[in-house]
Formats: structure tokens, C-alpha cells, sequence
């Protein structure tokens, strides 16, 4: 009897369920690894070039990863995925087994403090496997001149996209509340978008990650009772930027596939920037220091809240462009709202830095 019921249930409904489990097993399951993390001792230590001043449990990734297959894996039985192409599953599944084996790395890195060149060719050997099975760049859009194949540079492209993007939002998870907040609107994008553009499977994902990040904030936002961890941002990272591939990128309009990229500009622009930055100045890449946007609004005098909040509104703000150059029907309002907030938010930071710099 369920199962005919289940067949006939509306393809929205999907997407509901998978936001909706997401985030009740995050809300659930992340006090219970905060306990564990506790009592094994997997800390993470106040230093120098960090901002918390006690000891942070960094596996909350463990419950967003949970949390987020745990929504696909019921959406997988209940018979969401079972009208799609082969193609596509090959697709949906390489993102999947793709998340999975990011997490892992990242836990890994958690747990037992892995090289960074270890981490990177672990990590582009997985993007090479799920390029290998579907999830893969194949045109990019150029300005004015429509869209051009990749053929041979398919491959390096996807695995820089996937791959890159994973560190990105690794990067960006500097503060409380940063890295979850910023996936989390990213994923609420991406979600809308790829529903406007017919694109479900990729759109459930969405969906579960929006549900795993939002729930996770609970407990991640300022002041914080636990962080996401390598595992939580590799994951969360691989995964939007795979959803960005097979539900954006796959399509053949020109404005489509650079939605992702569009979506997901804050953390790319970040990254690029420091890693611009560092190398300028002699540097490895991947020696860490306080070049980020988010150090630099501390810098200027923001509170941690005031600067999470601000790159919260920028994100909203790409977000909103993206939505808008997708012909979403009042996509343009959303665009405006949000250059509204972003206006608000602009002028409440640099009054607060003028301040700050005033009491100096």
C-alpha cells in the first residue's frame, strides 16, 4: 500500500523531505559528537592564528555527512531518484560516493593531521574518479562568444573546479558559523535554481545539504559549541560543486553554467585572492595565515557576529544575481532585496570600523 502511494507523491515533496530529515538528524546527532569528541580528546586547541579561546570538538562534519545521506539514502527508497536516465544516475551517484570519500579525507586530516600534499592528490584522485563517471565539465561559457567544448581539458578543469572548491569552503571556516552559513545560502540557491531549471536529482542534494548546514548552525553559530571540522568542509564543498556540475553546468545554456560559479563567488574569490597573495609575497599556498576576508573584517574592528553576518549578506547577494540571471520569475526583486540588505549591512560595518579605529 505504501509503496503506491509513494509513487504518486509530487516531486516537490522530495525536496521537502530531504531538507526536513537533513536537518533533524544534524539537530539530533551533532550533541552526540560533540560528547564523543569530548570524551576521545579530538580537539581542536587555541593558537595564535585562531580566534576561539577553548578547546572546539571539530568532527561536527561527522553529523552534516550523516545528515545529509541519511536524507538521500530515505529519498533513494521512497522512489525519488528512480525516473532518472542512466546517465544520470551515474552522475547523482559520483557525486554521492564522491562526498563520501571527501569526508573521509577530511576526517582523516581531523583525526590524524595529514600533509597537504597528501590531502591534494587524494582529493584529485577522487575528482578524477567522478569525473570518470559523469560528474564532469565538458563546456565553459565565454562572454560574448557562446559556449566552447572542453574535449582533453575536461578532465583538469573538473578535478580543479571539484577540488578547489572543497578547499574553498575549508578555508573560508575561520570563524563561528562561517563556513555552515555561507554552504547553507549557497545550497538554498542552488536548490531554487536547479528546480527552475528541471533538474530534481541534482536538486534533492541541494536540498539535503541546505537542510545539514542550517541544522548544523544551531550549534556552530558565534558562540560556537562545536566546528565542522576538514571532514564537514571538504564535504560540503565537493558536494556543492558537484551539484553545481550536474545540475547547471550539464545544461546548455550559456547563462546556466556560470550559476555555479556565480552561487559559490565569495569563497572562490577568497581563496584566489590569498593564494594570490602569498605566492606574491614568496609564499607556499597552503601555509596558513590571516589574509582572509573574514581576518581582514577583524582587523578593520568588526565583531565575529557583524562579520560573519556581513559575508552572510554578500553571499545572499551573489546568490540573489544568480537567481536573477536564471530567469527565475522575480529573480530581478530578489536581486534587489538583497543589494538592500547588502547596503544596510556595508554601512553598518564600516560605521562600526570608523569606531573602532576611532577609539585607537
Amino acid at each position: 500500500m505504501s509503496h503506491s502511494v509513494l509513487l504518486v507523491m509530487p516531486a516537490q515533496l522530495y525536496h521537502l523531505i530531504a531538507f526536513l530529515v537533513s536537518m533533524v538528524v544534524v539537530l539530533w546527532s551533532t550533541p552526540v559528537v560533540r560528547t564523543i569528541g569530548l570524551r576521545s580528546g579530538q580537539v581542536d586547541r587555541p593558537e595564535e592564528r585562531k580566534i576561539h579561546q577553548r578547546p572546539m570538538v571539530r568532527l561536527g562534519g561527522v553529523s552534516i555527512f550523516i545528515g545529509t545521506l541519511t536524507a538521500l539514502a530515505i529519498v533513494w527508497w521512497t522512489g525519488g531518484f528512480r525516473l532518472l536516465p542512466q546517465h544520470q544516475e551515474w552522475e547523482v551517484l559520483g557525486v554521492a560516493l564522491g562526498g563520501l570519500a571527501f569526508f573521509l579525507i577530511g576526517l582523516a586530516d581531523d583525526l590524524f593531521n595529514l600533509s597537504p600534499i597528501a590531502r591534494l592528490l587524494m582529493q584529485s584522485s577522487v575528482a578524477g574518479v567522478a569525473w570518470w563517471v559523469g560528474v564532469r565539465i565538458d563546456f565553459i561559457s565565454i562572454p560574448f562568444d557562446g559556449l566552447v567544448q572542453m574535449s582533453w581539458l575536461s578532465l583538469p578543469i573538473t578535478v580543479i573546479w571539484l577540488v578547489g572548491m572543497a578547499n574553498a569552503i575549508n578555508w573560508i571556516d575561520g570563524l563561528d558559523g562561517l563556513a555552515a552559513g555561507v554552504s547553507g545560502i549557497a545550497a538554498i540557491v542552488m536548490l531554487i535554481v536547479t528546480l527552475f531549471m528541471q533538474q530534481p536529482a541534482a536538486a534533492v542534494f541541494a536540498a539535503a545539504l541546505a537542510g545539514g548546514a542550517l541544522g548544523f548552525l544551531r550549534y556552530n553559530f558565534n558562540p560556537a559549541q562545536i566546528f565542522m571540522g576538514d571532514g564537514g568542509a571538504y564535504f560540503m564543498g565537493f558536494t556543492l560543486a558537484g551539484v553545481g556540475v550536474i545540475g547547471l553546468v550539464k545544461s546548455t545554456a550559456v547563462t546556466a553554467v556560470l550559476l555555479p560559479y556565480l552561487i559559490l563567488a565569495v569563497p572562490i574569490l577568497d581563496m584566489s585572492a590569498v593564494i594570490v597573495s602569498r605566492l606574491s609575497q614568496g609564499k607556499s599556498p597552503f601555509v596558513a595565515d590571516k589574509r582572509h576576508l573574514h581576518h581582514r573584517l577583524l582587523k578593520a574592528g568588526l565583531s565575529q557576529r557583524l562579520t560573519v553576518l556581513f559575508i552572510y549578506a554578500l553571499t545572499f547577494w551573489v546568490g540573489s544575481l544568480a537567481l536573477a540571471f536564471s530567469g527565475l520569475p522575480s529573480g530581478g526583486a530578489y536581486a534587489i532585496g538583497a543589494t538592500l540588505l547588502l547596503g544596510y549591512t556595508s554601512w553598518q560595518a564600516r560605521r562600526i570600523a570608523r569606531q573602532s579605529q576611532g577609539q585607537e
